[in-house]
């Protein structure tokens, strides 16, 4: 099942474990069930602290569990591991085994102190780059917590019970049989929902901080380099964040950042935060900006405040907020997203396997997703709005060379149709003709662009009929002292690359500002 320099590696990885471990099979006559016994077979060769049985009683087969030899099993994967799954497996197998897991000390006690009992079901598809960092937090829980259970459950291999639970969307997390949450979250996030007060607690710790030099709002490509280039020059540099990685932890493959040939968007978001940290920079993770108030009260500070209560002070402030997908605003769009409309076809679309699906948008990222979906579904059918597609001449020459892609153009989405738990169709006005037409299908994925996250800020500061915040050359917005970068600004071309530039752009302009200017120090008195 492993080849040898897998193998070799695991070894060395094994040679981490603390205590002993052992791995309880619940197997049926199925191919998959050849292949777990191969893997556990395989992983147990590597040291002699892995033993294997293969008389679990699992109701979910083919399924297998890590434990400590003489305690039930807190840790379960209903499916085959690989993939990007297979390093949700080795720190399952090391953290069961004693090794310490790399998270802040204060979110293991918080773990350690949740009170009550949690079993987690996550239904994943192996193709999902989002869903490994859900399974490896709730079974990082599962380890810490002997109230919680963390059990993964591949939906290509359990279609039955993905069918009966209507799951047309992963990751999708179910805490004791009860829907609990879609989507990527980290251990930070599942932990907060989880620990009843804290929010405010966190809120509280926020508000009482020091006024910075300089806060970035946004923790993706933009405000990570503002961070950095802001913290190289000394000055009191906090980062608030809703999400550390921003957008880009949705994104699967990264090609055309300067210098490395191929990465993927959870590798780049993490090397971007462990580059932040190198700096005394303060992270506030999993905080959402609310308000801005340009010098409040007349201090000559700015102030941002929270959706969670929190207010922080700070001399200049830098606004790399991104962008988020946007939404066709049609009838059912809404009702029946994660019940077959769906944004990630990387994630999503092995659920569909063997089904009808639309997908909405004729750019790049439209015909990218068709060309992808059509190796995975039954068929799917493009719809663009304009007369004819966006996308890059060679995306479209390969799309037009697939017998199961139809592509419809002068199409203006006009809504979605469900039966009360799924998606069943799609209409839409052929423009051309002024007739309404019916699709009938299971699935619509969207793609059809980006809206800045910019909401929070009118009324506040310049932005333009898109929504885009206006800056100048240097990052400065209509307000002295507020700087902006990155996708939610009026900056053209809308990529990784383009972002971190500006970014630095940004931090540069807001050192420039604050050595021209001076705020007493009694303003706070």
């Amino acid at each position: 099942m492993l080849d040898n320099a897998i193998k070799e590696q695991l070894k060395a990885y094994l040679g981490r474990l603390q205590r002993p471990i052992e791995l309880v099979a619940s197997l049926d006559d199925s191919a998959r069930a050849g292949e777990i016994r191969e893997l556990l077979s395989d992983i147990a060769g590597q040291s002699d602290k892995v033993s294997v049985r293969f008389d679990g009683a699992s109701a979910r087969k083919p399924s297998f569990a890590v434990a400590c030899p003489g305690e039930a099993a807190r840790i379960e994967f209903a499916g085959i591991p690989m993939g990007h799954e297979f390093t949700s497996l080795v720190l399952a197998l090391l953290q069961t085994g004693g090794h310490p897991p790399k998270v802040e000390p204060e979110v293991v006690e918080q773990i350690k102190a949740l009170d009550g009992e949690y079993r987690f079901e996550t239904f994943i598809s192996l193709s999902c780059h989002n869903c490994p960092d859900v399974v490896q937090a709730l079974n990082l829980i599962a380890a810490i917590n002997p109230r919680a259970t963390s059990v993964m459950i591949d939906g290509a291999l359990f279609q039955k019970e993905v069918e009966a639970r209507q799951i047309m969307a992963v990751p999708t997390v179910f805490l004791n049989g009860e829907p609990f949450g879609q989507g990527r979250m980290t251990i930070e996030e599942i932990v907060a929902r989880l620990d009843v007060g804290a929010e405010k607690r966190e809120a509280e710790k926020i508000s009482a901080k020091e006024a910075f030099d300089v806060l970035v709002v946004g923790g993706g490509p933009a405000g990570a380099a503002a961070a950095i280039y802001a913290a190289r020059k000394g000055i009191r540099t906090g980062v608030l964040a809703e999400r550390f990685g921003g957008q880009v932890l949705d994104t699967l493959a990264i090609e055309n950042f300067i210098s490395v040939k191929e990465t993927d968007g959870p590798r780049l978001a993490a090397g971007l935060e462990a580059h932040v940290r190198d700096y005394e920079v303060d992270i506030m993770n999993l905080q959402r900006a609310d308000a801005l108030i340009p010098n409040a009260s007349g201090t000559g500070y700015h102030e941002v405040r929270t959706a969670s209560g929190a207010i922080l002070k700070a001399k200049s402030v830098i606004i790399s907020t991104g962008a988020r997908w946007r939404e066709m605003n049609v009838p059912g769009e809404r009702e029946y997203r994660g019940k077959g409309v769906a944004y990630c076809p990387h994630c999503d679309g092995p659920l569909f396997k063997g089904k009808r699906v639309a997908v909405i948008g004729g750019g790049n990222s439209g015909v990218e997703a068709a060309i992808d979906l059509a190796g995975i579904v039954g068929h799917v059918t493009l719809l663009e709005f304009a007369d004819k597609l966006r996308a890059d001449a060679v995306l479209q020459k390969k799309l037009f060379s697939l017998r199961n892609v139809s592509v419809i153009t002068e199409a203006q989405t006009t809504e979605v149709h469900g039966d009360g738990q799924k998606v069943v169709a799609l209409s839409y006005t052929d423009r051309a003709s002024g007739e309404m037409k019916r699709i009938d299908l299971e699935g619509v994925f969207v793609q059809i662009g980006l809206l800045p996250n910019t909401d929070w800020l009118k009324g506040t500061l310049a932005l333009t009929r898109f929504g885009e915040i206006e800056i100048d050359a240097r990052g400065q917005t209509s307000v002295p002292g507020v700087f902006a970068a990155g996708d939610a600004t009026t900056v053209p071309y809308k990529q990784i690359i383009i972002a971190m530039g500006a970014g630095a752009t940004a931090a540069l302009g807001a050192f420039d500002h604050l050595i021209r200017t001076s705020v007493p120090e009694t303003a706070l008195a």
